[in-house]
């Protein structure tokens, strides 16, 4: 389950906002308490994939225990480009594992393009995929605010 703050619960496909979406969701999902998770959210693009939010060696089901790589950005699409989709996955992982990956903090954009969820699923061996959940959202008068903040 992905609910956003003011109680926003995503059902796969729905439409959202930016302004919805700017604020970091709370996730769950049904857990083995003695195995580890890692949580993706991605946008697509004609270009490839865009990361943005990734969460590695979450204990039993708890986001907020996890170790964010990816700091975690809403959507911004481009003013005209209609609806994009942002898909959240978790995937159970082997076991606590170091993840030899750049942290990518909130304000940074280029870094956040061309990640592939395919490549880090089999480089990091990520087991079984046991949620997912996405929701569209287009441009709105929240995009520029956001993508003032943002270095690169």
């Amino acid at each position: 389950m992905v609910k956003y703050p003011g109680g926003i619960d995503v059902t796969p496909g729905m439409v959202l906002t930016p302004t919805q979406v700017k604020d970091k969701p709370d996730v769950s999902f049904n857990a083995d308490p003695d195995s580890y998770y890692t949580l993706i959210m991605h946008g697509t693009l004609s270009f490839g994939e865009i990361q943005h939010w990734l969460v590695v060696n979450i204990p039993g089901g708890d986001v907020t225990k996890g170790e964010e790589m990816t700091a975690y950005r809403g959507s911004g699409p481009s003013e005209g480009t209609g609806l994009h989709r942002y898909i959240f996955l978790v995937y159970r992982q082997s076991g606590k594992q170091e993840f030899d990956i750049p942290l990518i903090p909130f304000n940074r954009r280029q870094a956040r393009r061309n990640h592939k969820v395919r490549t880090l699923v089999v480089r990091y061996g990520l087991q079984e995929l046991v949620a997912g959940n996405f929701y569209q959202a287009e441009y709105d008068d929240y995009v520029p605010i956001a993508r003032s903040t943002l270095v690169d």
